[in-house]
């Protein structure tokens, strides 16, 4: 169920889902067994300028491989024609540092798609602040430190780095007032052992950036991850800093601290055995591959294919996709998949849809 209007003050719906406002694309599934994609992730970079103790995708390698902007510019032409509604760009890598990120976020823009970037904000200032602003409809920091000797620590780069990014998104904020663009400039905390005790005043020092709103996440081990430092890590004592982090809040700045994700962590129970919602959405890496999920990249079970080699509706519609699909949705053990998947919430209410309990009409 969406949680907007909560407590938290998760207004913008983080710690739920928003598939309940695509009535349409549901009723498609539901009668047709698959759709186009809602949503996608794609990586334009591999290399990274941090490597932080957290990273999911170490596994990966930090690469310095980038998209081809032109090959996808076209994609994104056609995946805007075929339904695909929204794009978020960052991935296995810093999305920053493509040198067509601008372009590339403007022409997926113009293309009808809503479009967004997580990043680490060292290089969101200046002229790519002032070229990408326009269009987005968000843009969130993943800063998960509130001092400059944890940022050190956790990100593991320059401390200096720290001072730079919360002069990054307080200029992003004065672009925005000076313009009056629309887009939401948000950060993210996740909650390790090294920042829990600053998350409080952390919080304070983002709401005077200006920024939109902080959130607050629970760690999520990736099975392929070659880092397991935080893969024990427990949440029930955390639960306090809701109250204190509420008390933060104003009416212009939200703090969203994500009880409901950080619950799931604990129990790590799922109330799903199949995953359903794999149709939804995709992930496009820096060589140009097409997955089926992001937490099994280079498993080339999810490989759908490439998009040097095939049109996205080629990929989308031919025979490898709807095989992996079928095995996704009948032979994939869900058990074994990363507790807190982008997908989870979304994998509850489609289930909950296909195994209706009785007397459902009467509502």
């Amino acid at each position: 169920m969406s949680n907007f209007g909560n407590k938290s003050g998760d207004k913008y719906g983080i710690d739920s889902h928003k598939l309940i406002y695509h009535v349409s694309r549901v009723a498609k599934w539901l009668e047709t067994g698959d759709v186009y994609p809602i949503y996608m992730e794609i990586s334009p970079s591999g290399a990274c300028n941090h490597r932080c103790t957290f990273c999911g995708l170490d596994f990966m390698g930090y690469q310095k491989r980038f998209l081809d902007s032109g090959i996808l510019k076209e994609r994104l032409s056609e995946m805007g024609q075929l339904g695909v509604r929204s794009i978020m760009y960052g991935g296995e890598g810093e999305p920053l540092m493509h040198v067509d990120i601008c372009d590339i976020i403007r022409h997926t823009a113009d293309c009808s798609i809503d479009v967004a970037v997580t990043s680490n904000g060292v290089l969101f200032k200046g002229a790519i602040a002032e070229a990408a602003l326009p269009v987005l409809k968000w843009n969130k920091v993943s800063l998960c430190a509130g001092a400059r000797h944890t940022y050190d620590r956790v990100h593991r780069t320059n401390p200096e780095d720290f001072d730079i990014v919360l002069r990054n998104i307080a200029y992003a904020v004065v672009i925005k007032q000076r313009h009056g663009y629309t887009s939401t400039i948000g950060v993210q905390m996740l909650l390790l052992p090294e920042n829990q005790e600053e998350a409080v005043e952390f919080a304070r020092i983002v709401r005077d950036t200006g920024a939109d709103y902080l959130v607050i996440k629970p760690y999520s081990q990736h099975p392929m991850s070659k880092t397991d430092k935080y893969s024990d890590i427990n949440y029930a004592g955390s639960m306090a800093l809701a109250e204190s982090l509420a008390e933060i809040a104003t009416e212009d700045f939200s703090v969203i601290f994500r009880t409901n994700a950080m619950s799931r962590w604990d129990d790590k129970g799922r109330s799903y055995c199949q995953c359903l919602a794999h149709p939804f959405w995709s992930y496009i890496d820096t060589a140009g591959n097409c997955w089926g999920c992001s937490v099994y990249l280079g498993d080339e079970r999810f490989l759908y294919g490439n998009i040097y080699d095939s049109s996205f509706k080629e990929i989308w519609t031919g025979g490898l996709r709807k095989k992996i699909s079928t095995w996704i949705e009948t032979g994939l053990d869900v058990s074994g998949c990363r507790v807190n998947c982008r997908m989870d919430a979304i994998n509850r209410y489609l289930w909950a849809l296909k195994h209706q309990p009785e007397h459902v009409n009467f509502i």
